[in-house]
């Protein structure tokens, strides 16, 4: 499990912090269940660029205690690239 730094963000009806990470892993089954354990709901769960979570800063934290690893904006980059070639990498085996 690993979360990124906490960034500024636009408070909006749907979130209404002024600050967010990303908590990403590398195992959709392991995401939920950290996030089961962090008492978020499912209906958070983004699973758009890459699959994630928002946390706020106390579930950031809450995170880290249950053994989250921190990582730079650059490895979560890196993780993106890797999930975007691994989907299409799929994709047109699937079409054939």
């Amino acid at each position: 499990m690993y979360v990124d730094d906490l960034r500024q963000v636009i408070k909006n009806r749907n979130w209404p912090y002024n600050k967010a990470c990303h908590m990403v892993s590398d195992s959709l089954t392991e995401l939920h269940a950290f996030a089961r354990r962090l008492s978020l709901k499912r209906c958070w769960y983004q699973g758009n660029t890459l699959p994630h979570y928002d946390l706020t800063p106390n579930k950031r934290i809450q995170a880290l205690r249950l053994g989250a690893i921190e990582i730079t904006d650059k490895q979560l980059v890196e993780m993106i690239s890797k999930y975007r070639k691994a989907a299409t990498d799929v994709l047109p085996k699937m079409q054939e």
